[in-house]
C-alpha cells in the first residue's frame, strides 16, 4: 500500500493528483489537501481513481500532524506555498512520514532562495529513518537529473553548465504570470547569482541578455540570466563545475509590465498602511492579476527546458544539451493545465515513484542530482515528459 498525501491545489497540485492517479501500479490511495477544500473537490471531480480532499492549513503544525495521522500516508508530496516547506516538514518528522517538495524554502519577508534551512534537517530525518527529497519540479529537479546523467553518461568532468527555460508559449493577457504571481515577481525581481571560479558572482537583476535559437521549431528566443535555486545544490555535488548560469525568457511586454510595477511600488514585498490596514503591494497584485489557473484554456505554444553541459570526455572537449520540449494544448487537453504546471507537477509524481518502489530511498535530506538518474528519466518519459541529448561541440552561449 502506498497512500500519497498532496498538499496544494493549485496548478501543479491538479497535475500531480491526475499523474498519481494514473500512477496505480504505485499510488493505491490518494488525498488532496489545501487550505480551501473546494478546490481540491474540483480536482477530485476531474479525476476517475478516487481522491480524498480535506482542509488543511500548511502553516498550522498541528493541523497538519492532525491530518497526517488521520490519513496515514507513506509520503508528503508538498506543492503549497515554498514559505511552508519547513512547517510540512516539522509535521512529517513528527508523525514518520517521508517528504518530497518542487521548491525551496524561502521566508515570507525576504525574497531569498537557498537551501540552507532545508538542509539543516538532514540530522533529524536520517536519524529518524525518513527521507526528503527537495526540488523534485522541473526547474530544479529535471535540470538537475539531466546534469546528473550528463555526468554520467556524456562527460567525465562537468566544467561549465547552463541551464535554460523558454516557454515559447502565449496566453493573450496583457500581463499575466503562468505560476503564483508572489512567487514568479520575487524571483524574477531578486538580485542575480551565478557560479563562476568557486565564488558567487551579483549581478542587477535580468540585466545579462543573449539570445539563443531553440529546437523544435521555437527558434531564436532572448534569454535572460537569473539566479535559481538548483545551482546552489549543483555545484555543491558536483564540484567539478567552474561556471553554472541559468537563463529564462521573457517577453518584452511581460518586461515592460514588470518594470512599470517595480517602479510604482506594486512589486514591494514590505508591508505599507492602507486605509488603516497593514498591506503587502505584491500580495495586493497577486489578487488582481488573473489567476495562472485560469490561463491553461488560452495558452498556446512550446516550453523547452534543458541544460548545456561543457566539459572533458576521454581528454577532449565536449558539450551535451539535454532537454524536453512540452505543448502547452496538449498539457490542457490531458490534465487541464498548462505547461508551466505540467512540467512541475509530472516530475513530482515521477519523485514520488522513485522514493515508494525504493529506487530512490535514502534516511536523510536529499537533492535530485544524488541518485541515479536513468531510472527516473525513464519513467519521467512514459508519464509525459520525454527528453533530447544533442551531443557536439563547444560554442560558447
Amino acid at each position: 500500500m502506498s497512500k500519497v498525501l498532496i498538499i496544494g491545489a493549485g496548478g501543479v497540485g491538479r497535475v500531480v493528483a491526475h499523474k498519481c492517479a494514473q500512477a496505480s501500479d504505485v499510488f493505491t490511495g490518494i488525498t488532496l489537501a489545501s487550505r480551501t477544500e473546494s478546490k481540491c473537490k474540483a480536482i477530485a471531480a476531474e479525476i476517475e481513481f478516487p481522491v480524498k480532499t480535506a482542509r488543511v492549513d500548511a502553516d498550522n503544525v498541528p493541523e497538519l500532524v492532525a491530518l497526517l495521522k488521520q490519513e496515514k500516508p507513506q509520503l508528503v508530496i508538498n506543492v503549497a506555498l515554498p514559505y511552508q516547506d519547513l512547517t510540512i516538514m516539522d509535521a512529517c518528522l513528527e508523525v514518520g512520514v517521508d517528504y518530497l517538495d518542487t521548491a525551496n524554502y524561502e521566508p515570507l519577508d525576504t525574497a531569498k532562495f537557498e537551501y540552507s534551512w532545508q538542509w539543516a534537517y538532514q540530522d533529524r530525518f536520517r536519524d529518524k529513518g525518513l527521507m526528503a527529497l527537495l526540488g523534485s519540479g522541473f526547474d530544479p529537479g529535471v535540470t538537475n537529473v539531466f546534469t546528473a546523467l550528463a555526468a554520467k553518461k556524456y562527460l567525465d568532468e562537468i566544467h561549465e553548465l547552463d541551464i535554460i527555460d523558454a516557454n515559447a508559449g502565449s496566453h493573450g493577457q496583457p500581463f499575466a504570470t503562468n505560476f503564483n504571481p508572489e512567487i514568479n515577481i520575487r524571483e524574477v525581481t531578486a538580485p542575480c547569482r551565478h557560479w563562476e571560479n568557486g565564488d558567487w558572482v551579483e549581478t542587477s537583476a535580468l540585466s545579462t541578455k543573449r539570445s539563443f535559437d531553440f529546437p523544435d521549431g521555437i527558434g531564436p528566443m532572448n534569454i535572460y540570466r537569473m539566479y535559481h535555486e538548483e545551482m546552489e545544490s549543483l555545484v555543491k555535488h558536483i564540484p567539478t563545475i567552474k561556471k553554472a548560469q541559468f537563463w529564462m525568457t521573457f517577453s518584452d511586454n511581460y518586461l515592460k509590465h514588470l518594470e512599470v510595477l517595480q517602479n510604482v511600488g506594486m512589486t514591494r514585498i514590505d508591508e505599507v498602511e492602507f486605509q488603516g490596514m497593514k498591506i503587502v503591494p505584491l500580495q495586493f497584485l497577486k489578487a488582481v492579476l488573473p489567476d495562472p489557473g485560469s490561463l491553461g484554456p488560452l495558452t498556446k505554444g512550446k516550453t523547452c527546458i534543458g541544460v548545456i553541459a561543457r566539459g572533458i570526455k576521454d581528454g577532449k572537449k565536449k558539450q551535451v544539451y539535454i532537454y524536453n520540449i512540452c505543448d502547452h494544448e496538449e498539457c490542457y487537453r490531458e490534465v487541464n493545465s498548462q505547461a508551466i504546471s505540467y512540467t512541475t507537477g509530472v516530475p513530482a509524481a515521477v519523485g514520488g515513484i522513485m522514493m515508494l518502489t525504493g529506487k530512490w530511498h535514502r534516511p536523510g535530506v536529499w537533492n535530485m542530482e544524488q541518485f541515479d538518474p536513468e531510472p527516473f528519466l525513464e519513467r519521467l518519459s512514459t508519464m509525459g515528459l520525454p527528453h533530447v541529448v544533442v551531443e557536439g561541440e563547444w560554442p560558447e552561449l
